[in-house]
Order: C-alpha cells, then sequence, then structure tokens
C-alpha cells in the first residue's frame, strides 16, 4: 500500500467541509519543532545529552585528528618507505580506521538510544500538554507540523507552559 503523505490533510479537509455550516469548528496549530527548540525542557535535556557524550565525542574527535595524521604521513613518506614497511603502515592505519569506525558507530547508536529516551519522555508530556488545552478550550481538532496557519491558532506557546509547569524538579 502506497503512503499518501497529504492524506491527513485532505481527510480534515473533507471533514471540516462536511460540518454544517452553522457548526463551529475549533481548531489548534502546534509547531513540534519550536517545542523542542524553544521549551526550557527541551533545551534542558539537549544539554543533559551534550554532557553526557561530551567526554566521548572529545575523544573520537582526537582519534579522528590522528588518523588524520596517520594517513597525511604515509602518504608523505610513501615514496621513500620500503614496500614492507610501506604495507605495514598501511595496514596499522587500516586497523586504526576500522576500530574508529566501530567505535564512532557504537558512540552513534548510543547516541541515538539516549536521544530516543529524552524524546520519548518529552512527547509523552507534549501529547499530555495538548490533550489538556485541547480539552480546556474545547477544540475540535488541533493539527501538528502545517506547512502554514493563521497564527491565531497557533497552541505552541501554552503547550510549552504546561510542559514546563509538569517538568520534574531537576536533580
Amino acid at each position: 500500500m502506497k503512503a499518501y503523505p497529504a492524506m491527513p490533510l485532505i481527510l480534515a479537509g473533507v471533514f471540516l467541509v462536511s460540518l454544517p455550516a452553522s457548526a463551529q469548528t475549533k481548531v489548534g496549530l502546534l509547531n513540534v519543532e519550536r517545542i523542542l527548540r524553544d521549551s526550557p525542557t527541551a533545551q534542558q535535556a539537549q544539554v543533559r545529552l551534550r554532557e553526557e557524550f561530551a567526554v566521548r565525542d572529545q575523544e573520537l574527535a582526537k582519534t579522528a585528528a590522528q588518523l588524520k595524521s596517520m594517513q597525511t604521513r604515509l602518504e608523505n613518506n610513501a615514496l621513500t618507505m620500503s614496500d614492507s614497511e610501506r604495507r605495514t603502515r598501511e595496514r596499522e592505519f587500516s586497523e586504526a580506521n576500522q576500530a574508529f569506525q566501530r567505535q564512532q558507530r557504537t558512540f552513534n547508536e548510543d547516541a541515538n538510544k539516549r536521544r530516543e529516551e529524552e524524546l520519548g519522555g518529552m512527547n509523552d508530556r507534549m501529547t499530555r500538554a495538548v490533550k489538556q488545552v485541547a480539552e480546556s478550550e474545547k477544540f475540535d481538532i488541533i493539527f501538528r507540523e502545517v506547512a502554514w496557519g493563521n497564527p491565531r491558532l497557533d497552541i505552541t506557546d501554552k503547550v510549552i507552559k504546561l510542559i514546563d509547569e509538569s517538568r520534574p524538579a531537576a536533580p
């Protein structure tokens, strides 16, 4: 079955058009990207992630610089080395490069896993906040990630405020 990314918008449009003219539909818009960028809770999560992975990131940068230096020395001295020494140095470089790539993959996997954990908690709080705003202000439908919408329909600031009020105290 082929996926149609615009289908939710089309269905929402059909829903809105099919309502009787006398019925008022209250619509809200939510900018998830702005929540993840501007919410103090999301910003704190990003700081925690940076701090958690800073040492390993610096170690990888140091290893990358060492590999670049090793490669440069190999290229510059290749013509003056004996064949056996050149092969030995190339093998050492290849092995070091493979080890670096493994470390980098592991780092990326670990960082992505932690990012997903942090965003999962953030997504749960965001969903509860959206539901709270929708129920308290009697919205009929709230859209996420629209191409454009009238700013008066945007509930993002209200959701950010609720997310930040509900966050647990920092340890």
